[in-house]
Parts: structure tokens; C-alpha cells; sequence
């Protein structure tokens, strides 16, 4: 028998077996399952990870296989035909010049010269990466039945069901798409709440790779200010008044660049204020995955508690495992689910399969967990030796806010934009001392209110890098003053 349909079997098997378990009651041991069902350790171990994607089980390293808690059954449907009215709106006569800025986004995607280190990226150092874990993972999928057949056009269902069980009980996987990574999510998501010339309500600062989206849909944002706690409600409330907007685009857990969480009692004003304004709010949720070990409990995603269908979901897996695991999701509630579909299957038909076949049986092995424990500690370690290194060789820099999650800190610069010590110049400074920094131009879509820059601590190779990476820039300060 195939190695492929025994593990189908076995997992249909196991299945069935499940209802003679307890919630949180143990499983028998992989060796006596080998030989009540005389198949390998191999078998056995990808039977398990299969019964793990779909939530059935829950592996614990050194402990074994247990049955998993069911799943709390989620709330009766909200009312979402009010999404129809702000759907067919036309945005007014005004026409916005379609055109692409990609300087921000290509900051940090772009690989640095030899030599300069690489404060600027976006993603995880190598170091970081679960390479091997994704090449087991690669692997197995590839030797999964129809791996290069053609999948469902929404994505593999059992992989929908992954995500919406991460998003929370309120979503099923029936409300889940699987897109290409999150920039494509985003862009899916404002073509499908705004129409062409638009506005669009955008915190301040916020992602470029979002603002250039947007900018490239046609849409006009409008920046929303922030403080430590967050997105401003009372101004996200004037901001909706005066542009009569119908989308609002939020990074409520660790937002880039800031690293700020929106205040637990803003949550659900935000959602107020724009289920009254008629009107989607767009979540990004790229940095669950990126929490430091020191953050404690996180908030549940603004769609976990969402009936009415106002919030529109994004998230992935890209930033917490390689640039190259393009897999991540899009969940929402009502009509608007039916047109990010028809967007998502005129742009890509769908997201390959050996790549979701992959997904899940990465997300499905014990080494997932392992991988996300050692991330949350290593980024912790780097962000605290980064803002060390700072205070000591660089005091003249603001760091604001110390964040629990992500891979970045938000800097001011003294004396403000436009100065001697003005971004451009300690952009190119740093440049030219070898370390390269992202500017904070790019995070506003308006007049910035003074000159940042962001330094990445998660693209580099460790403590060591950092710590000269922040000596190289207090050379390249020095160098400004002395000008």
C-alpha cells in the first residue's frame, strides 16, 4: 500500500476513533498506534499532523497526542445588509490620478550592498526562518495526493478552517479566502470596499505597502492621527463626518511602525463609530505571530467580535516564516465576502497548492509551536538590545514606545524634518557608514508632524549586529554634527 493512501486511511481511522476520547484526553502513543494499524512511525507522525491542522487534536512535545477541546459554537449572524448600501456607493465625481509610489515598500524589500547591515528590512533574518521545518514541510506536501492538481478557488478548506480558528469563534472557514501573502489581501480588500476615487481613512503613520495600494487603486487616503493607545476615536469619528468615507484601514496589534495596540476600551468605539458611518474597517493583523515572550495575553482580532460583518480580516503567514510563503487570508461576513472572491479570482484564479498544501502541514507539525516559542524569544532579546544600544550611543534619538511585538522601533529624530539632522540627510549618513535605515517619509500620507525613521532589529543576524549596526550610526550622526 502507498505511503499517501495509508496515511489517508489511518487518518480516517484515528478520526473515527476520536469520539471515545475526553476533551484533553490522551491519545495512544505513536509506537502503539504503529502496531495496532501496522503502519510506520512515518505514517503515524503525518496522521497526527493532518488530525492537528484540522483542530482535532493537540500535539505536546514529550507528552504525545491529545483530543482537542470542540470548538465554541459561534454567534447567531449579525445584520450585513447594510453592507449593500455602502458597497454600491460611487465615492462623488472626483477622479484621483492612479499612480504607484513603490519607494517605501522597496526599502525593505530590497537587499543591501555587502557589508551594510540591513536595519531596513522587512522580514526575518535567515537565521530566524524556519528553514528546515519548511522543507519537511515542502516535502510531505508534495507527496500529498493531487499536491499539483488544481485546488478550490477559495483555497484548501482545511486550511481555510486553520485560519478562521486562529481569527477566533465568531469565524467560520466558509468565511475565509486563502490570497497570495497580506499585501495582496490588502489591495483585494480596499478594491472591494471603496471604489476608484474614494477616500480612505488610514492611521497616521501607517504601513507604505498599504498607502501604495490604495494610491494604486485610485483610492485617496486621508491619515487618521494616533497616540500610545492607539488609533484616535474622536478623530476617526471627524475624519468620517468630513470625508464621508466608508473604509478605515487599522493595524490594531503592534502597528507598523509604532508598535502600538489599540486600548481594549477603543476596540469597540472603533467598531461603533464605523458600523455608524456605514462603513468596512479593514484589520490588519500581520503581527500576531510576531509577539515577544514578555508581551502576555493578546487581544482577541477586531473580527472575532464582529456580527454585523463590519470588520474585513487580514492576516498571514509570511512575516513569521519566510518572504517566500506567500500564504495568508482574507475573512469577512456578508456581500462582501461575494465581491473579495470575484476580485480575488479575476486577479489570481488561486493561491498555488503545493504552497497550502504546505501551509498545513507546517502550521500541522510539533515543530510550529517550537518555532513560534523561539521566535517570541529571540525578537525579544534583540529588541531589548537595540533599544540598550540606542540609549547609550544614540540618547538623542526618541524611542516613544517600547513595543511587545514586531520586529522594529519608531524613532524621532531631533530638531524635526527638513533640518540638518532632517531625515534625508541621516538616511544617506547612515548609508554611507554602512547601515541602512528606512525613513519615516513613507509612514505618512500627509505632512509628517516631525522626522522619524524605523530600525528593524528582526532582519539582522543577532546582538552582535546590532550593536554595530548602532555604533556605525552613532559614526554617522557624529559625522552630521560635525558638518
Amino acid at each position: 500500500m502507498r505511503e499517501r493512501s495509508s496515511v489517508a486511511e489511518l487518518v480516517t481511522s484515528l478520526r473515527a476513533d476520536l469520539n471515545r476520547y475526553s476533551p484533553g484526553g490522551k491519545l495512544p502513543s505513536s509506537r502503539a498506534l504503529v502496531e495496532r494499524f501496522r503502519v510506520s512511525p512515518v505514517t503515524v507522525s503525518r496522521a497526527i499532523a493532518q488530525l492537528a491542522a484540522e483542530g482535532l487534536v493537540v500535539t505536546r512535545p514529550g507528552s504525545g497526542a491529545f483530543r482537542a477541546h470542540p470548538r465554541v459554537a459561534p454567534p447567531a449572524p449579525g445584520d450585513t445588509s447594510w453592507q449593500e448600501v455602502s458597497l454600491s456607493g460611487d465615492g462623488g465625481p472626483e477622479v484621483v490620478p492612479r499612480t504607484v509610489d513603490a519607494s517605501g515598500v522597496l526599502v525593505t524589500l530590497a537587499a543591501p550592498p555587502p557589508g551594510v547591515i540591513e536595519f531596513n528590512g522587512g522580514y526575518l533574518h535567515a537565521s530566524l526562518q524556519p528553514e528546515r521545518a519548511l522543507s519537511a514541510a515542502l516535502a510531505r506536501a508534495g507527496r500529498r495526493p493531487g499536491a499539483w492538481g488544481r485546488p478550490p478557488t477559495d483555497g484548501l478548506p482545511e486550511l481555510r478552517s486553520w485560519f478562521a480558528r486562529e481569527i477566533g469563534p465568531a469565524v467560520s472557514g466558509t468565511d475565509v479566502l486563502i490570497t497570495a501573502g497580506g499585501q495582496s489581501a490588502l489591495a483585494t480588500a480596499l478594491r472591494a470596499a471603496a471604489p476608484p476615487g474614494a477616500p480612505v481613512l488610514v492611521e497616521s503613520p501607517t504601513y507604505p505597502g498599504m498607502l501604495a495600494a490604495a494610491r494604486a487603486t485610485g483610492l485617496r487616503p486621508v491619515p487618521v492621527p494616533m497616540d500610545a493607545d492607539g488609533v484616535r476615536p474622536e478623530l476617526l469619528a471627524d475624519a468620517f463626518r468630513a470625508t464621508g468615507a466608508r473604509v478605515f484601514v487599522t493595524q490594531p496589534l503592534f502597528q507598523n511602525p509604532t508598535g502600538a495596540v489599540l486600548a481594549p476600551a477603543r476596540r469597540p468605539e472603533i467598531l461603533a463609530i464605523a458600523r455608524a458611518a456605514g462603513a468596512f474597517v479593514v484589520e490588519d493583523d500581520f503581527a500576531r505571530r510576531l509577539v515577544h515572550d514578555d508581551a502576555g495575553p493578546l487581544p482577541a482580532p477586531l473580527a472575532a467580535d464582529d456580527p454585523d460583518g463590519v470588520v474585513v480580516h487580514v492576516c498571514s503567514l509570511t512575516k513569521v516564516t519566510s518572504p517566500s510563503l506567500r500564504v495568508g487570508a482574507l475573512a469577512a461576513r456578508g456581500p462582501v465576502l461575494e465581491r473579495l472572491r470575484a476580485i480575488q479570482v479575476v486577479d489570481s484564479f488561486f493561491v498555488p497548492r503545493p504552497l497550502q498544501e504546505a501551509a498545513l502541514e507546517l502550521v500541522g507539525s510539533p515543530s510550529w509551536g517550537r518555532h513560534l516559542a523561539a521566535v517570541a524569544t529571540e525578537l525579544r532579546h534583540r529588541r531589548t538590545t537595540m533599544a540598550a544600544a540606542l540609549g547609550g550611543e544614540l540618547p538623542e534619538l526618541a524611542l516613544p514606545h517600547l513595543p511587545a511585538g514586531g520586529g522594529s522601533l519608531w524613532l524621532r529624530l531631533p530638531g524635526g524634518a527638513g533640518t540638518a539632522t532632517g531625515e534625508p540627510a541621516v538616511v544617506s549618513a547612515a548609508l554611507r557608514a554602512s547601515v541602512a535605515i528606512a525613513p519615516g517619509r513613507p509612514y505618512f500620507c500627509a505632512e509628517p508632524p516631525a522626522g522619524h525613521v524605523r530600525l528593524s532589529f528582526a532582519a539582522v543576524s543577532g546582538a552582535a549586529e546590532i550593536a554595530e549596526g548602532v555604533r556605525r550610526l552613532r559614526t554617522a550622526f557624529d559625522g552630521l554634527l560635525g558638518g
